[in-house]
């Protein structure tokens, strides 16, 4: 089966494969504690900052939920998107596991701006009312779409006038800094973002997030290990999600899958574009194609390649190249929409 679903559907690399192989050789100290571990936040560093701490945890939901965790209490809000991952795709973990209200802002191309904070109905110091303490943005965000740098550093700006955090939900961070063409930094650390989620499931790995403290102001880091714990999200023999990032991110690994899954979705959206009754409903500037087309041919199409509908109502579709999707398997989706569609 290839599928166009998600970029979770995809295998997992032969590099990384081979890191974790290379990393199942006699024994080592449990709990992040051996040499592995110890590399594989040295290549974290080398990205994103000497100072910065990380957190293996075991998928993107429990990093979220632990990150937050660490920036806030139950009475505090997050403020993101309405399209944001905490909100829709994450069953009610952060609200059950947090305690904590989501302030959800709807947005057409899924980012926020800074004016959407300032425009909230604060009641600062009101008992009655949540208070806002973290302002989250998903990059690349749920519609395929990608922040600037300077964008980030505006959001950031605005977030911590009003003594607010930023955190970063990073699931595909590696497909958002190799669409712009910048180094995972810049549009993390330097960007002002103080915590975040790094993805790399997504990139061709088999399990390996973490959550990455990026301001170390924050002061939040012993705490932080406690609440891994109590999360499920220590992980024993932790050398093997250690071995993936480091083959991610020791060479260019990273980048190469994530660029390739951007050069595959245009070459399906720019294919898609002549399909009779398609419309592309968003910038293509990642990996994901999102389109609108006759509901009739959508499971006749699904039939072929698996992929979501995002919007039963509208019949908007998402499509996500993955590092392993390859030229063949677009023009064969293409071809066959073409036959379901009546093109030529």
């Amino acid at each position: 089966m290839r599928a166009l679903a998600s970029d979770n559907y995809s295998g997992a690399h032969p590099d990384v494969l081979a890191a974790i192989a290379s990393a199942n050789a006699d024994h080592a100290p449990a709990y992040g504690n051996d040499p592995v571990t110890q590399r594989a936040l040295a290549a974290f560093r080398a990205h994103l900052g000497d100072h910065v701490e990380v957190f293996e945890v075991f998928n993107g939901t429990g990093a979220n939920v632990t990150g937050l965790q660490s920036l806030m209490r139950s009475w505090e809000a997050v403020v993101c998107a309405s399209t944001a991952h905490v909100n829709v795709d994450e069953a009610g973990a952060p609200e059950r596991l947090l305690g904590s209200k989501i302030l959800d802002i709807p947005r057409a191309d899924g980012k926020l701006r800074p004016q959407d904070i300032d425009e909230l109905q604060w009641r600062q110091g009101d008992v009655h009312q949540s208070q806002p303490r973290v302002v989250l943005i998903t990059q690349s965000t749920e519609y395929g779409t990608v922040y600037t740098p300077d964008e980030i550093r505006a959001i950031a700006d605005t977030a911590h006038a009003r003594g607010l955090y930023l955190y970063l939900d990073g699931a595909r961070i590696a497909n958002a800094a190799a669409s712009l063409g910048v180094p995972l930094r810049a549009i993390t650390t330097d960007a002002g973002v103080d915590a975040m989620s790094f993805g790399g499931t997504k990139n061709g790995a088999i399990g390996a997030e973490a959550v990455v403290l990026l301001n170390p102001a924050l002061g939040v880091s012993e705490s932080l290990g406690y609440i891994r714990k109590q999360y499920m999200q220590l992980a024993s023999k932790m050398r093997f999600a250690s071995a993936q990032f480091i083959a991610l991110l020791e060479g260019d690994l990273w980048h190469r899958n994530a660029s390739h899954a951007n050069a595959m979705a245009q070459r399906l959206a720019r294919a898609a574009v002549d399909l009779p009754g398609v419309r592309i409903t968003q910038p293509v500037q990642a990996n994901a194609v999102f389109a609108v087309l006759p509901k009739e041919s959508i499971a006749a199409l699904q039939q072929h390649t698996p992929f979501y509908v995002w919007d039963e109502q509208a019949g908007e579709v998402r499509w996500v190249c993955s590092w392993d999707t390859t030229e063949d398997d677009i023009d064969a989706f293409i071809g066959r929409a073409r036959e379901v569609l009546g093109g030529t």
